[in-house]
């Protein structure tokens, strides 16, 4: 069986790695780079919250693009121009025309997201869609640390950075345009309504924005904290790889535990454990060394898998046909949380310093235990029998869900081609 659902997806999985490779080596290079360059902490949150705004439009557009052109032309368009933007950034170092060229990313790759993720849907059976997509969560991780490692090849001054960068994006295209494999249905939209979802679960809106500005922040800032304590680049690609691998490992312990019990518990112990890291990162502030490395793989063992529970804790209350809704409304609403919390983020470091980004994560995380706990005490929690598995759950937070709040709700339909 494995082999089976292997062969139909390689060439899918193969452009997946190497998509996710070249994003994940230009999203630690640029912030990096940019400090280099003298950009402000402000530019630099800007151009983190830049990439999730055009991420967001993406989400709302793709869909169109790729029912116009179709999956392979889209996908071929769309990495040229990818690929073309990451050599403008070298050719270019200007913060406004950065924050341009990073929405433009952030709009591609929701797009390629969303081509490549229906493609692999409609490959999957329902005795194949849990390996497949457990096979995509394995690649994403270990592709985008080995992409953030590959800034220690060069010196981000230099050209060939950004020429790798490009060149994984490029190379993207080949598997695709090449497979022999058919072309998925049309993407359907899907019509998102934030007042229901928040009815239903306000403790999974709020996680999802909670995690928007946390985690948004850390992904636009935390290089620059890196390199402020005393990291060079080899040490600035090990301090992000390590805080995405410790999210890694926490996912799935955590994910399991929370199938057992209230997931609100493990949603407030998550938080709290995130904000006790980020505490400590301001209160500490060790300097570049094994103790840094300590809080980061703490922080993301906490912070990196509270999406995914509370993707899981919006689904054990959500109508059955509404599973995409709920994940599409859920991705929009972290959108929005990481276009705010960047640039938030990156005032705060102004202000106080660079230990501020990991004071503000605590914040929030700490709100949102709060939060957690005052609903624990206005509403029981959901059967442990009716939980829906945090790895099914999994597979919807994961996935790039199209988002077009003004259509005739597709759920239904989608809901069911992803439970087939």
């Amino acid at each position: 069986m494995t082999a089976a659902a292997f062969a139909p997806i390689t060439a899918l999985l193969l452009s997946v790695a190497l998509l996710l490779m070249g994003n994940g080596l230009q999203g630690t290079l640029l912030p990096v780079r940019a400090n280099l360059e003298a950009f402000s902490t402000t530019d630099i949150g800007i151009l983190g919250s830049a990439y999730f705004f055009g991420f967001a439009c993406g989400c709302f557009y793709g869909p169109r693009l790729i029912r116009r052109a179709g999956h392979i032309r889209a996908f071929t368009a769309l990495v040229a121009i990818a690929s073309c933007v990451v050599l403008v950034h070298a050719l270019f170092v200007n913060p406004v025309l950065w924050w341009m060229l990073r929405a433009v990313t952030g709009f591609c790759f929701a797009a390629l997201f969303m081509i490549i993720e229906s493609w692999l849907n409609e490959k999957s059976t329902n005795e194949t869609r849990g390996f497949v997509f457990s096979l995509y969560t394995i690649i994403n991780l270990t592709v985008v640390t080995m992409g953030q490692l590959m800034l220690g090849l060069d010196r981000p001054e230099n050209f060939p950075l950004f020429l790798l960068a490009s060149i994984l994006v490029s190379l993207a295209a080949v598997p695709i345009a090449l497979t022999r494999a058919e072309a998925p249905a049309p993407v359907l939209s899907v019509k998102i309504r934030l007042p229901h979802l928040f009815r239903l679960s306000p403790v999974g809106v709020i996680g999802c924005l909670v995690v928007g500005i946390a985690n948004g922040s850390f992904w636009a800032l935390a290089p620059v904290f890196a390199q402020s304590k005393g990291a060079d680049t080899w040490g600035v690609a090990i301090f992000m790889s390590v805080g995405v691998l410790a999210g890694a490992l926490g996912q799935w312990p955590l994910g399991r535990l929370s199938d057992k019990m209230d997931r609100r518990r493990v949603i407030i112990g998550a938080a709290c454990g995130a904000a006790i890291a980020g505490g400590l990162f301001v209160l500490w502030a060790p300097p570049w060394g094994p103790g840094l490395l300590a809080l980061i793989f703490l922080f993301g063992l906490f912070a990196f898998p509270i999406y995914g529970l509370s993707v899981a804790h919006m689904n054990d209350y959500v109508e059955a046909d509404g599973y995409v809704e709920a994940a599409s409304g859920l991705l929009l609403v972290f959108g929005l949380g990481a276009v705010v919390g960047p640039i938030a983020a990156a005032i705060l470091a102004g202000l106080f310093g660079p230990d501020a980004l990991f004071g503000m994560t605590a914040a929030v995380q700490l709100c949102l235990a709060a939060f957690a706990f005052y609903r624990m005490r206005q509403r029981a929690p959901a059967p442990v029998e009716e939980h829906v598995a945090f790895a099914e759950s999994l597979n919807f937070a994961q996935t790039v869900s199209t988002v077009d709040p003004t259509a005739e709700s597709d759920a239904a339909p989608v809901a069911q081609a992803a439970a087939k």
